[in-house]
């Protein structure tokens, strides 16, 4: 026979989370949910993640029961604090607007992919507008991707193998991601963060910087 909470366990249990909902006056809706288990309310213009620990008896077939108020020792623990202000990423903008002022530059086949080149640049610490500028100074999609992109997913004219001497990637993503990470590796992470100083090693044309600078200059004003 299951064993089944009191009366006077479940009044003093409501009495308990009473108490709880009237001392957070800046917090609502407070459930009172799994033992460690994240609760995150969103009803103010503070985000506060909470933490509702509960000591609670479980009877021999798993049903979880409160058996009185000693048993329900809450434990409240505020694990993180953030306002509800928008995060800026880059240049003055959030991850949505950074990922649509990239897209206006992209087309053919990378248009759309301007939260992608985002959510990586940032994520590898490198400026999107460079990485957009190299991708699109190396595949022709400012008007019609080149066929190392519609057939390799190879955004960054990246040597390797599966595409003859280029290599070649699951998805556009894929390649989008690669390409940064390669930039960040072995270039950012070198000291090489501009495009005078990457071009001699990333290419052998002399004009490549200026190409790169140009591009950079029409994202940045787009």
């Amino acid at each position: 026979m299951k064993k089944l909470p009191s009366i006077k366990a479940i009044v003093l249990a409501f009495i308990a989370i009473g108490c709880l909902e009237f001392s957070a006056n800046r917090i609502t809706n407070i459930t009172v949910i799994h033992p460690t288990a994240a609760f995150t309310t969103l009803g103010n213009t503070v985000l506060e993640s909470i933490v509702v620990k509960s000591n609670i008896e479980k009877d021999k077939d798993d049903v979880l029961a409160f058996s009185d108020l000693s048993s329900l020792k809450q434990e409240i623990e505020i694990v993180k604090l953030a306002t509800s202000s928008p995060v800026v990423v880059y240049d003055g903008m959030t991850m949505e607007e950074l990922g649509a002022k990239l897209d206006r530059s992209l087309s053919s086949d990378l248009a759309g992919y301007g939260g992608v080149f985002a959510n990586y640049a940032t994520m590898y610490n490198v400026d999107p507008y460079m990485a957009v500028a190299i991708t699109l100074h190396e595949t022709g999609c400012t008007w019609n991707c080149s066929r190392l992109v519609k057939e390799c997913n190879n955004v960054g004219g990246m040597k390797g193998s599966g595409c003859g001497a280029y290599a070649s990637f699951p998805t556009l993503e894929d390649g989008i991601s690669a390409m940064i990470s390669n930039l960040s590796r072995n270039y950012i992470a070198q000291g090489l963060t501009t495009p005078e100083a990457i071009g001699p090693k990333y290419a052998m044309s002399s004009t490549w910087a200026s190409k790169i600078n140009q591009y950079m200059e029409r994202i940045r004003n787009n």
